[in-house]
């Protein structure tokens, strides 16, 4: 694309990426109104503009890609760009192999209708935290929801209680809490996408959020025990570093773990105190 035709940069930024899914935050400069040689993914793709606007053509249907309007397309489409309108900021959304793909290669490809509710979810997509593997993928399949919506207040079914039963209860039983949503999914026999609506309808809340609610409570269990070395909870309780599990424990408590292990020791000394002392005042007494 540096030819002459085609003037400017692409420079591409990886977010956040799992074996399932690679989110990349995209900018391009380039200023043409011819179109780019073409290109072909491997992988199924979703794009979702954030500012700016360009032109797509794939196998001769074309578009014009903005905030409100993105587009999809299976694995192996060709497409080619133009930039009649100066450059753009954009996320791609790649997915590899077949976990997250339910509904994606039966969709029409191309253009995405993107309402409010969508551009949302996509702009927050992009402050997925440090938790790709459960709440990555509830943020990606939510997208992806929503993406593949036929009118704007479709909403799929939920499933029956008993899968939302079943969820918690491998997530309690599994000293990590489940090593991912597919990996999950894939042990109820159903797939991230169903089980994620599921659990949140039933439940309230996001799979992730009731994760991080168990991992909580085995830290403070541990900590009340007299557990002190908090990156030894923290590699035992997965997460991915002491800041993910500061984070998370700050959102859930209001307190980072070092406060808390100050206040639960604050807790036994006095409580072990308080009889001694009141040992000694009845010798004395005596």
């Amino acid at each position: 694309m540096r030819d002459g035709r085609f003037r400017g940069v692409r420079i591409t930024r990886r977010v956040v990426a799992n074996p399932h899914f690679v989110i990349r935050a995209v900018e391009c400069t380039d200023d043409h109104a011819r179109w780019s040689p073409p290109e072909t993914t491997s992988a199924a793709q979703m794009v979702l503009v954030r500012r700016g606007r360009f032109q797509l053509d794939s196998h001769g249907r074309r578009v014009t890609v903005d905030p409100t309007t993105g587009y999809l397309h299976p694995p192996g489409h060709e497409t080619r760009f133009a930039h009649p309108a100066g450059g753009d900021m954009c996320t791609s959304i790649t997915l590899p192999g077949d976990a997250l793909m339910a509904g994606v290669e039966a969709a029409r490809p191309l253009a995405v209708r993107v309402d409010a509710r969508l551009e949302l979810a996509h702009r927050t997509l992009l402050r997925t935290d440090a938790d790709p593997a459960f709440a990555g993928v509830e943020a990606v399949v939510d997208l992806l929801r929503l993406a593949l919506r036929r009118q704007p207040e479709e909403t799929p079914a939920p499933g029956r209680h008993d899968l939302a039963d079943r969820a918690r209860d491998a997530m309690l039983a599994d000293e990590r809490g489940g090593t991912s949503l597919v990996a999950l999914a894939h042990l109820l026999e159903t797939s991230p996408s169903h089980l994620s609506r599921t659990f949140r309808h039933h439940e309230g809340m996001t799979i992730s959020r009731y994760r991080n609610r168990v991992r909580i409570s085995r830290a403070l269990q541990r900590i009340d025990e007299g557990e002190t070395n908090l990156a030894s909870l923290t590699f035992a309780l997965g997460f991915s570093d002491q800041a993910h599990f500061t984070r998370t424990m700050r959102r859930e408590l209001g307190h980072t773990p070092g406060r808390v292990r100050a206040l639960l020791t604050v807790n036994v000394e006095t409580s072990t105190a308080q009889p001694r002392a009141s040992r000694t005042a009845r010798s004395r007494s005596a």
